[in-house]
């Protein structure tokens, strides 16, 4: 434990648990009626009331009109700067967000009391990175083939095809949409609705599972099979323990799904793919597709060697993790998850279908993935690589063009839900991994047996998921 005093603040720092402290911050009465005093005399030089001069409107009525927005800005203000001051003052180095500490309450804001609170925030664990020069390494050699040519121009025939109305019955690949109520079980209560969920009918090579409000549903293709425009299904699904929305952890979910409108897809011909993607005729489309693929190939190439890096420097050191999954760190988990498959041009749909399987792994499985977080986040400060403005601009064009959107309107989106900092970490990761990547021993491994054992690997963690559903 710690104590400071910082700008006459009294600061408490302790461990709250593992990679997570506690900070209690007590404002002393005079900072606190100065800032109060601050606030509402530059409220009153610039308030504008019918029948008062500006900069003469009685106190009294500014604070019975304005008054709690005042002290709500006024203590914002105070809050965040004697936040600051404590990270700075206690080498404090955050992760998160801060969070009221559990079991406290912030006390009263006003004239001539002390204002104190407590919170909790995530901070970087203390471990000692690995010797990360001469990693061995294996890269995944694929070359491309009249048969994957032919797979790309399937995959871009349903992409580009034309969409028409349908009333059903339903199949495989058919859209719907429909509103939705969420119940968790044991509670009458509605816990979530939507007007414009999507749902799809799993293809046939999907194993009857797919996703459904960004969880994976076993069994999706009976439940929708055969329905129509009209028909009002129950869909039953586990809540994740990983999932980023603590409230249904663990808890099985009841979805009545009323289906108001549908479309099926109908193939493009390959000669309205070659002038959709902006070709002359069928045969240039080979060799531009040969050409695509060969770039795609080239980037899983390097993500298989980036991921091989996370994954050796974090089975190299051990550090304790938080105790419990807070939304923001399995949150911040999907979204660098759903960042590099966009990266690297996964279909949008294909995108929030891993993104459902990932909140389906077990809670080890996300604990491993957050442990590599801290780890790559230690790689890139070691290192001393970060992102330019340059190099963010383009990973947002890069996945600007994934999406079919233009990059202006990818940047604001990205803005308006906080996520343009993860753009930017991932490009440290990436920036850093490479550099690893530059000094390891890296030997070639056919394509072929590269997916055998991933498959393996994916089949084994499904083994101890089933397992522990098992004991449970």
């Amino acid at each position: 434990m710690s104590n400071a005093t910082t700008l006459d603040n009294t600061v408490i720092v302790t461990d709250a648990g593992p990679a997570l402290k506690r900070i209690s911050i007590t404002i002393p009465s005079a900072k606190v009626s100065e800032q109060i005093e601050s606030a509402f005399s530059g409220l009153a030089a610039q308030a504008v009331i019918p029948g008062f001069r500006k900069g003469h409107v009685p106190r009294s009525l500014l604070q019975k009109r304005f008054g709690a927005d005042v002290l709500k800005e006024a203590k914002q203000q105070l809050v965040s700067q004697a936040y600051q001051q404590a990270l700075e003052g206690n080498k404090i180095r955050p992760i998160g967000q801060p969070e009221l500490a559990a079991g406290t309450t912030e006390s009263e804001f006003a004239q001539g009391k002390e204002f104190s609170l407590a919170v909790e925030v995530e901070v970087m664990p203390e471990f000692v990175l690995p010797n990360w020069e001469g990693l061995a390494l294996r890269k995944p050699i694929l070359e491309i083939e009249p048969k994957h040519i032919e797979e790309e121009v399937a995959r871009l025939s349903y992409r580009l095809g034309v969409t028409a109305q349908i009333e059903g019955p339903f199949q495989p690949l058919d859209r719907m949409v429909g509103t939705t109520v969420v119940r968790l079980e044991g509670d009458d209560k509605v816990f979530f609705e939507s007007e414009n969920a999507l749902a799809v009918v799993p293809a046939e090579d999907d194993a009857g599972k797919g996703p459904f409000l960004g969880l994976l549903v076993e069994g999706l293709d009976k439940i929708l099979l055969g329905k129509k425009v009209g028909d009002v299904v129950t869909i039953s699904m586990p809540g994740p323990e990983g999932h980023e929305i603590v409230e249904i952890r663990g808890k099985p979910l009841s979805v009545q799904y009323t289906i108001t409108a549908a479309e099926r897809i109908t193939p493009a011909t390959k000669e309205e793919i070659a002038t959709r993607i902006g070709l002359e005729n069928v045969d240039l489309m080979g060799e531009n597709l040969r050409g695509v693929l060969e770039r795609r190939r080239d980037d899983e190439q390097r993500s298989a060697l980036r991921d091989q890096v996370f994954e050796q420097l974090a089975a190299q050191v051990d550090f304790d993790l938080p105790t419990r999954l807070s939304e923001a760190q399995v949150g911040r988990d999907l979204e660098r998850q759903r960042l590099e498959m966009l990266y690297r041009g996964v279909d949008p749909e294909r995108v929030e279908a891993q993104l459902a399987e990932s909140r389906s792994a077990t809670t080890s499985e996300t604990q491993r993935r957050l442990k590599l977080f801290f780890v790559l986040a230690k790689l890139a400060e070691t290192l001393g690589v970060e992102a330019t403005e340059g190099e963010v601009n383009g990973r947002i064009a890069a996945i600007a063009r994934s999406r079919g959107m233009r990059p202006d309107a990818m940047r604001e989106e990205l803005e308006k839900s906080n996520r343009l900092g993860e753009v930017a970490l991932q490009i440290r990761e990436h920036k850093a991994a490479d550099r690893v990547i530059s000094k390891a021993v890296i030997s070639d491994i056919p394509a072929s047996e590269w997916n055998t054992e991933a498959q393996s690997k994916t089949a084994n963690v499904a083994k101890k998921k089933h397992k522990g559903k098992a004991k449970d």
